[in-house]
């Protein structure tokens, strides 16, 4: 889990890098309106951009969680199985005429 955690810090800061790399940092001074509308429309997709990044990081953690539960049931089930296997089975016993 940690190595998972790792990956996706690395993903973040990677991803910020380019969201950083390739805002347009360029004020336009000539229509104050412009900018100001640009400045909303820029703010607005770095929002969206990072409302689905954290709903992909969820769904991701989420489906971590259901696999390792998955298979922690699949773990039981086989050590059930096992258990089952090597029981001592007394019908069996007095069939055989080992018992009375």
């Amino acid at each position: 889990m940690n190595k998972t955690l790792r990956f996706f810090l690395l993903f973040a800061l990677i991803s910020l890098q380019f969201n950083s790399g390739f805002s347009d940092d360029s004020l336009n001074t000539k229509n104050g309106t412009k900018a100001e509308t640009h400045a909303t429309y820029k703010s607005s997709t770095g929002s969206t951009v990072v409302i689905i990044f954290l709903v992909v990081v969820v769904l991701v953690l989420i489906s971590l969680f259901l696999f390792k539960l998955w298979r922690k049931k699949k773990r039981e089930e086989q050590y059930a199985r096992l258990l089952k296997l090597f029981e001592e089975d007394d019908e069996l016993e007095v069939e055989l005429g080992l018992r009375d």
